[in-house]
């Protein structure tokens, strides 16, 4: 099979080969490095179940010519060992940045940042604080779990059985299923609106969709070597766009504007569109490592950390700050107010107001970030369904990306009237799942590995009996869940404690969930290892 020739991609696939173990495979160009784990588990007992061949015949031929094509990824889940790794110099090690700065410097960060006045009222300075610092943090959350794509060569959520055990953690799986899909929906609605807004009468919002929709899936088909190459080239024109629309709407801002309401509900407001803005940029926690399988063994954490924070805080920022000051001019622009009641899409095409053909071009690139930020997760999302189990894995992965293409495809279509109450309802209840499993993460990593000295055993991805049960993780996510639910203020439901906050219902769904799962695992876990061992 002809590869993309590109850091993201192997240019060895074992997959096809048709093995399901990690071999050396003898390919000079690859790094010649062998992780300690692999030799000395050779000998263990494995708990690993055979992985059943569902294509047979006819439709295993057309599978194979499929997977023939130029350039796709064939590979799965199988976890890439050292010796398949490729060697990663400056360029390659930048190619970390621009992926997360393309992937963030989208249109959808953009309408997040609008809500900060037309949905909570904050004034400007009110807002760009939020902005900055829920961005960043939520940027820490993602670079922490994508320092383990290097070191173990496994995906993100099979990482989580190494966290969560390896039954439990297919309910995560679910749950990033249905969020990367989520987020595919909010995508190809946004593109919708703004296709349509471009072409007027002559393309409506589902035809907007459709197109999204499609080109989404077909990057995320090809595989992780179409992703690194597209975002590496594609955050140029997306940055271009946004300065024009910043210079040609800018006059209209208001950043002297200031919190309309109660002054009791101010803090309330805070609290929400905070919790709006980190749960925009948390999700990604549960993808990120997926991207970096090829990268070397040796690649420092501090730098993987570092140059992900990077890409992730300044691509979301801006555009959150984009959005915040696009927001101020809303109310004291008759024309833009009218544009907004239509819908984001139109918005944005007004901001471009005066540059004729140009601004509907700026536009398109905008509608088309909905695609560079939704590909990636499209093609984990396909990844994640086949860690749910051994006839999921034995789907292809390209399979699995055009059926959450259709999904996707689909749900958009139907949903595409409903942009805002999607992003109200939808985007600060990811961050309830997420948030307890990376605390999970973090202690598990931090307290019973790096303080005990005990090394992952990255081999043993899919050996049950040399993985966690799980139980000790189970019941501090779910605790963290207790701690959302009576923290969250949503519009169909605020928790008492929630309730508490302006007198008005401010969202702290989050922290909770980090303080009840945080307090609740150590000691579990520690009698989990002390009762079972493992």
């Amino acid at each position: 099979m002809h590869q993309v020739p590109h850091q993201g991609a192997p240019r060895v696939d074992i997959e096809r080969q048709g093995h399901t173990e990690d071999k050396q495979i003898g390919d000079p160009h690859i790094l010649a490095q062998t992780d300690t784990d692999d030799s000395a588990n050779s000998s263990r007992q494995h708990d690993i179940p055979p992985t059943p061949v569902l294509l047979q015949g006819r439709l295993a031929r057309w599978n194979d010519k499929i997977e023939g094509l130029t350039g796709l990824e064939a590979r799965g889940i199988t976890r890439v060992a050292s010796d398949e790794k490729h060697a990663a110099g400056i360029r390659q090690y930048l190619q970390m940045v621009a992926l997360w700065f393309s992937m963030n410097l989208t249109s959808a960060n953009i309408i997040t940042g609008l809500l900060g006045r037309l949905l909570f009222s904050l004034g400007w300075t009110d807002a760009v604080c939020i902005a900055i610092f829920a961005t960043g943090l939520a940027a820490c959350s993602v670079s922490y779990i994508s320092t383990f794509g290097p070191a173990s060569g496994n995906r993100t959520m099979i990482l989580g059985r190494y966290f969560m055990g390896y039954w439990p953690s297919k309910l995560t799986c679910i749950l990033n299923i249905i969020l990367q899909i989520g987020w595919g929906i909010i995508g190809c609605i946004i593109a919708g609106q703004m296709f349509s807004a471009i072409n007027g009468k002559g393309l409506t919002i589902a035809v907007g969709c459709v197109i999204a929709a499609l080109l989404i899936g077909c990057i995320a088909t090809f595989g992780i070597a179409y992703v690194h190459v597209v975002e590496r080239y594609a955050w140029i024109p997306q940055l271009l766009a946004i300065l024009v629309l910043v210079g040609n709407s800018a006059p209209h801002y208001n950043t002297s504007a200031s919190f309309i309401g109660e002054p009791g509900t101010l803090t309330a407001s805070r609290c929400s569109f905070f919790a709006l803005i980190f749960a925009s940029g948390i999700g990604f926690s549960a993808v990120s490592a997926d991207f970096y399988v090829y990268y070397p063994t040796s690649t420092p954490a501090w730098l993987t950390f570092a140059l992900t924070w990077t890409g992730i805080w300044i691509g979301a920022l801006v555009c959150n700050i984009v959005g915040i000051a696009i927001a101020t001019g809303v109310e004291s622009n008759p024309t833009w107010e009218s544009a907004y009641s239509i819908s984001s899409g139109a918005l944005l095409l007004e901001c471009y107001a005066g540059l004729g053909g140009f601004g509907s071009f700026c536009l398109v690139i905008l509608a088309l970030t909905s695609v560079t930020n939704n590909a990636p997760c499209t093609y984990a999302g396909a990844l994640t369904i086949q860690v749910l189990g051994r006839y999921a894995k034995a789907v292809p992965r390209w399979v699995w990306c055009v059926l959450i293409t259709l999904v996707e495809l689909i749900c958009s279509v139907a949903g595409r009237n409903h942009l805002y109450n999607i992003f109200e309802n939808f985007l600060p209840i990811t961050s309830y799942w997420v948030v307890p499993w990376v605390t999970i993460v973090v202690e598990e990593h931090l307290i019973f590995h790096k303080l005990r000295g005990v090394p992952f055993d990255w081999s043993a991805w899919e050996d049950k009996s040399r993985l966690p049960i799980g139980g000790a993780a189970l019941v501090a996510w779910l605790v963290g869940w207790a701690g959302a639910i009576i923290g969250m203020s949503q519009v169909w439901y605020t928790g008492p404690v929630a309730m508490k906050v302006g007198g008005y219902g401010g969202d702290i769904g989050a922290w909770l969930a980090v303080a009840f799962a945080g307090s609740v695992f150590p000691p579990l876990r520690y009698l989990e290892l002390k009762v079972v061992g493992r």
